[in-house]
Parts: structure tokens; C-alpha cells; sequence
């Protein structure tokens, strides 16, 4: 289970994915997942019967821990694994049908950046999740932890290409298609139109090269993060949350709230606060 390319191959094929801990098994029972197994220590039981009692079929195997740690190659700190059954991913026009923001996220391969992503999508009022054909698993245990099951709360699917036909997709959805990315063009973020009258779908980048050229052109607008202290990126899970909030903030017309704004004074640019931009791509 530690060998992260053969287990992202043999999951899919088999159908499955691994859920740990017993917030993220709950929360993907919740949201009508099926296990097919259960494995835990001898002392975490108690805890876990709530959960696996609700499967009288289903098994559950039980052993000390250093043989648990032998089998799955880790140590188990969140007291027990399930093997999930993978569920069916719905068509697009199934995830967009009644969303208004929209993340997609392009060949991002790490997946910690992946669930976190996705949790900050949850907490931030993102409707939907679209991933590219070469983006890193979310349903991958690493990706799920991170997200806290999150992942099974926000509706997402997979592309079957990019750009190509997945850009065109959005608009005929009626999306305006927005991509973080360091270009001469780029329009800071708290200067771009995010109310609600647009169906704003953006685009985050992978780590190290950023969104692919053909992505660059194929959007309808590029933007940056203002920033300062003379740093010119963030990890793109980050990244992705301000963007979110801000998307989110636009639409429910919340202003930040400074003591000066509160006094009426007008608020002015600070001088250390260039507009630089945000390369979405660095991990």
C-alpha cells in the first residue's frame, strides 16, 4: 500500500478506494458510499461499531498493530481503514447543471494539494469540482484525509480532455472561464467582476509549470493575486482559497471591514503592498 503509482492503478481497476479515520468513513457512509471491509486494531472496535454495525455483511478484520503496520506498509493513527467501493463519477453536465462556481483543477499530481483543495471548496461555497484527465486521484487516501471527506460532499467529476472540449463544455454551461496564472495580461483578482450575475469557473494550475498554453488561450481571463512582503507566489491549495473566499465574498456582497472603513475614512493602498502576480503552479 505504500507504492503510491501501483495502488492509484490497482484502486481504480478494482474498483475501490481506502477511507481512514472515523470522521472521513462516516462522512462517506453519509454520503451513500459502500465498504467492503473493515480493518482495525482489537482497541479500536468500540469506537468503529456504530459505524461497521450498520453492514452485518460486511467484514471486519481485526489484528494487532504491528501486523496492520506489516499489511498496509504505515502505521494507522486514525484506528481504522475501509475499503470503499469506488462510485460511478457523473457526466459533466450532470455536476454543472446547477452550479454557479466551479474549481477545475489541472494535472495537479500532488495529493495532499488535492484534498486540500477540495476542503477548501467545501468550507467556501464552491459548487462543484471539475479534475483533468492527468490530475492526481481524489479519491486517493492521501487526497481524502487531507479534504476530511470532504471529497464526498462536493459534487466533481473527471474531464475526458482538456482543454480541448472541457473549456467548451463550460461555456456552452454558461460559465465564464477565469485561470490563475503569471501573464503579462493578468488582472489582479480584487479588480475581476466576481458577482453574482457570471457563472465563474476557475482554473488552478499544476505545480512547478503552471496551466498549460493551450489552457492560457483558451480562457476567457487570466488573474493574479495582489501581494507583498516581496513574495510572488503560494502553494496552489492556498491559492485556491483566497480565490474562493473571494468568489464567495462577491457573491454574498461581504466587504473586509477595517477599523478605518468603519470610521468612514477613505482606506488607502499600503506602499508595501505591490500588485504582484500569483503563479498558482509552485507547491
Amino acid at each position: 500500500m505504500t507504492d503510491v503509482r501501483l495502488r492509484s492503478r490497482v484502486e481504480v481497476e478494482r474498483g475501490l478506494f481506502m477511507a481512514e479515520s472515523y470522521e472521513v468513513i462516516s462522512r462517506a457512509i453519509e454520503a451513500g458510499m459502500a465498504p467492503r471491509s473493515f480493518l482495525m486494531s482489537e482497541k479500536w472496535r468500540e469506537k468503529f461499531a456504530p459505524l461497521y454495525s450498520r453492514f452485518p455483511d460486511v467484514p471486519v478484520y481485526v489484528g494487532e498493530e504491528p501486523l496492520i503496520e506489516q499489511l498496509t506498509g504505515f502505521r494507522l493513527h486514525r484506528g481504522a481503514l475501509a475499503a470503499m467501493q469506488r462510485p460511478v463519477l457523473p457526466e459533466v453536465a450532470e455536476v454543472l447543471r446547477t452550479a454557479r462556481t466551479v474549481a477545475v483543477i489541472e494535472d495537479i499530481v500532488d495529493h495532499t494539494n488535492v484534498g486540500a483543495m477540495f476542503r477548501s471548496a467545501a468550507a467556501l461555497g464552491v459548487d462543484a469540482v471539475l479534475v483533468t484527465p492527468q490530475c492526481a486521484d481524489p479519491l486517493y487516501r492521501r487526497s481524502i484525509r487531507v479534504s476530511m471527506g470532504t471529497v464526498f460532499q462536493v459534487p466533481w467529476t473527471r474531464l475526458e480532455a482538456w482543454p480541448s472540449g472541457g473549456v467548451d463544455l463550460l461555456h456552452e454551461a454558461g460559465f465564464d472561464v477565469l485561470a490563475l496564472a503569471l501573464t503579462d495580461g493578468a488582472v489582479p483578482l480584487d479588480r475581476i467582476d466576481l458577482g453574482p450575475d457570471r457563472k465563474v469557473a476557475v482554473v488552478l494550475g499544476a505545480e512547478g509549470h503552471g496551466l498549460k498554453p493551450a489552457t492560457l488561450r483558451a480562457v476567457d481571463e487570466h488573474v493574479v493575486i495582489p501581494m507583498a512582503g516581496g513574495v510572488d507566489s503560494l502553494n496552489v491549495a492556498a491559492a485556491s482559497a483566497v480565490v474562493f473566499w473571494q468568489r464567495r465574498a462577491a457573491l454574498s456582497a461581504i466587504r473586509p471591514t477595517s477599523s478605518r472603513h468603519r470610521s468612514g475614512e477613505r482606506a488607502r493602498p499600503r506602499a508595501d503592498c505591490p500588485r504582484a502576480a500569483l503563479p498558482t503552479s509552485r507547491a
